[in-house]
């Protein structure tokens, strides 16, 4: 593969493919409104911005044609490549490859769900309901995630599943980062509040990382990312001793001891 003939987007491309998708979504009668979601939304957003364009749609309307109908001249002028559909409530999502590595989400919603999640939203046309509160995931779920990953983690270990408990310690390592942000009431969804949490906390997580694939540096991975979520969930969670007792215990060097 040349990747030197590759060349990432610039903004300006940028800009010009989102008139040509509301300029497509203006034609058709069937999409009654149109906002830029996402960091493009309240700025200009960076270099490396993506684009995040979603829709309100008539109430009847169907949402995979409209998809469809959005998509194929985007396809046919762009070379646009759709990786996939993602359904969330009353919204679906396309995803979309354009060339110099853009990814553009489009999404569409019935009119009478159209509304102004976050503040991270810019109404170009319509109308879309007041925003509703996004509230966090429930620390008490996300910290029985982390107890399962943790649980995961080892017996992997003990499997010599190496590769495979690594995923299991990177999730776990997640879990805590996540109830790290809920404490102090930042996102706590795809990593969006990791880079304001606290330098002690990010240096905490840092020590997590999975450095190769053999026993002693997982478990010492392992334990190290035990220690971040013993300490971030009691600031948002009540922890039961006996978990606690039994998180420790998954650091020992040997279960049979």
């Amino acid at each position: 593969m040349n990747v030197s003939k590759v060349v990432l987007f610039t903004v300006d491309e940028r800009k010009h493919i989102a008139d040509r998708i509301l300029e497509i979504a203006r034609s058709d009668s069937h999409i009654v409104g149109a906002a830029v979601v996402g960091s493009l939304a309240l700025d200009e957003g960076d270099r490396y911005s993506d684009l995040d364009l979603t829709f309100a749609i008539e109430q009847n309307a169907d949402p995979s044609l409209i998809l469809a109908k959005m998509t194929a001249p985007l396809v046919e002028e762009f070379g646009a490549i759709p990786l996939f559909d993602i359904p969330s409530g009353n919204t679906l999502f396309r995803v979309l490859l354009f060339s110099g590595c853009l990814q553009v989400d489009i999404s569409v919603t019935p009119e009478a769900s159209f509304a102004s999640y976050g503040n991270k939203f810019k109404l170009m046309y319509g109308k879309a309901l007041a925003n509703p509160d996004v509230a966090s995931p429930p620390a008490t779920q996300l910290f029985g995630y982390a107890v399962h990953h943790a649980l995961r983690s080892r017996f992997c270990i003990e499997r010599n599943r190496f590769l495979q408990a690594e995923y299991w310690i990177s999730g776990l390592r997640d879990y805590a980062l996540n109830l790290a942000c809920v404490a102090r009431e930042l996102p706590a969804y795809y990593g969006r509040g990791y880079d304001q949490l606290p330098e002690g906390t990010k240096d905490s997580a840092s020590k997590g990382l999975v450095r190769s694939l053999d026993r002693v540096e997982l478990l010492r991975a392992l334990s190290a990312t035990i220690r971040l979520l013993l300490t971030e969930a009691p600031q948002v969670v009540e922890l039961p001793d006996t978990v606690r007792a039994q998180l420790d215990f998954l650091t020992v060097p040997s279960l049979s001891a």
